[in-house]
């Protein structure tokens, strides 16, 4: 395990480890915080877009230059 995994990890345990009211209280400090609102949304899309099929970078510019663009 790295480090950053085991301090993910630490801060997880501590995280679940709260009563309900004070993992409350921790969310809505993360969520009004406009850096960790766009990391956040960032990594949705990215998990979202995950799924979607790709093609490397040759075939994109191959297609590019058959079109013409």
């Amino acid at each position: 395990m790295t480090t950053a995994e085991a301090t993910s990890e630490v801060f997880w345990t501590a995280f679940r480890a709260l009563p309900k009211k004070q993992r409350e209280a921790v969310i809505e400090k993360l969520l009004k915080d406009k850096e960790f609102m766009e990391d956040l949304i960032d990594i949705v899309i990215i998990e979202q877009r995950r799924k979607e099929p790709s093609r490397s970078l040759d075939e994109y510019i191959a297609e590019r230059k058959r079109k013409g663009n």
